[in-house]
């Protein structure tokens, strides 16, 4: 709460609550749309479009991305955004489901440069004692927009076309663009603030691979990322495990997802306050197994009150994961961050993409074998990567010529 008195930093949490509050209204419109005019498969394809941008400039676009590290560049991509999202509806008209499916991609263009960069520089807004607490409140903005977002769409679908919500995120971008603008020019004209709106020299900073290579835990831990989202894509089919186990609807599926939010809300609390181990990477991996034990759990839940405990727990739980990642990775340079940060995407995004491919349809036929398989892999891929984490701390020694990448976050 003390980061908010400081203007910079709430004007940058302002704008993007906004924004990702505007996504979900986005994202709640585009798969209804896709749903409405073509269909199921049209939903699947979008969710692809989206993603395959994130794989592609994260594999070989590294090039690109590194021209859009500054803040007045950042605001530039949620211009060209916002008019691609306030045309989206003209676009289906125009071209339908082919316009929408390239308007999709061209959106996961914008993501693939906007995500990483943003991420590499919120840590120099604030002192290096005080990392941990802004990716807390940066995390905070995903779980009020999870909450917020699908209640605000019911009632705002009550008074506006669906077309009304794309216009409403168009604008959530505009924000966000002048927010971007008004504090690259505010660093411009403070010499000290350079490393976060100046593009680093190219040239210094090592590769990915090699980054994850002197630093194995690193490497664990995004591998460690990437397994989990695979494994939990099975979370799916959650209304299918509610109406199998519980014979419940969409009224207990709402109640479920209210539980997990609010669970959510409360951990980003404890999570961007509370003073994490020292390792950060095995604490990561840990978390992770408790996420996985969660996910088992609720395949064999038999009364709402266990549906509502359960979820709320797992919630709890995702907060840690995110700030615990993004803390360890605020350890390196802005540079080596954002190249960590871009494969981290990379990662996910392509293991969540292969796993969309055929994973919940097997869940759906038997959702609670796909829980309990799901979190059990979670869970044993979290305690492999602590068990890695922790024998490279006591056994590893430097590479020959290797030379330190790390900052330390406590200064």
């Amino acid at each position: 709460m003390r980061l908010l008195r400081r203007g910079p930093v709430v004007l940058l949490w302002g704008a993007q609550t906004a924004s990702v509050f505007g996504d979900r209204l986005y994202a709640l419109a585009v798969m209804w749309l896709a749903w409405q005019r073509s269909g199921g498969a049209a939903m699947g394809l979008v969710a692809v479009a989206e993603s395959v941008p994130y794989i592609v400039l994260g594999t070989v676009g590294g090039r690109v991305t590194e021209r859009f590290t500054t803040l007045r560049a950042l605001a530039g991509v949620d211009v060209v955004r916002m008019v691609l999202v306030a045309g989206l509806p003209w676009t289906w008209e125009a071209f339908g489901t082919p316009g929408l499916l390239v308007s999709a991609g061209l959106l996961g263009v914008g993501g693939a440069l906007f995500d990483p960069n943003l991420g590499a520089l919120v840590p120099d807004l604030v002192r290096p004692d005080e990392v941990q607490a802004v990716n807390g409140l940066m995390d905070l903005t995903a779980r009020i927009a999870r909450v917020a977002g699908p209640a605000s769409a019911g009632g705002l679908l009550a008074v506006l076309p669906v077309d009304g919500l794309f216009w409403l995120d168009a604008g959530t971008f505009a924000l966000s663009a002048a927010a971007l603008a008004a504090l690259g020019a505010g660093t411009a004209r403070r010499p000290e603030a350079a490393p976060a709106s100046a593009p680093a020299a190219p040239g210094r900073v090592p590769r990915a691979r090699a980054l994850v290579r002197t630093h194995p835990e690193t490497g664990v831990v995004l591998a460690v990322h990437g397994i989990a989202i695979f494994a939990g894509a099975v979370s799916i089919v959650m209304p299918a495990l509610v109406a199998v186990r519980l014979g419940g609807g969409v009224g207990m599926y709402g109640v479920m997802l209210a539980a997990t939010g609010a669970g959510s809300i409360v951990g980003n609390a404890v999570a961007g306050n509370v003073r994490l181990p020292r390792s950060l990477p095995a604490f990561y991996c840990v978390a992770w197994a408790v996420s996985g034990v969660l996910m088992a759990v609720t395949g064999s839940v038999s009364t709402v009150a266990e549906l509502v405990a359960v979820s709320a727990a797992y919630g709890a739980v995702s907060p840690f994961l995110a700030v615990a990642l993004s803390t360890h990775l605020a350890q390196f340079p802005p540079a080596a961050r954002r190249r960590l940060l871009t494969l981290d995407q990379t990662v996910i995004r392509t293991m969540g993409t292969l796993a969309m491919v055929g994973l919940p349809a097997l869940a759906a036929a038997h959702p609670r074998a796909g829980f309990t398989a799901g979190g059990l892999a979670t869970a044993a891929v979290g305690i492999a990567g602590c068990v890695m984490v922790v024998w490279w701390a006591r056994t590893r020694t430097p590479l020959p010529g290797a030379e330190p990448v790390l900052e330390s976050v406590g200064g």
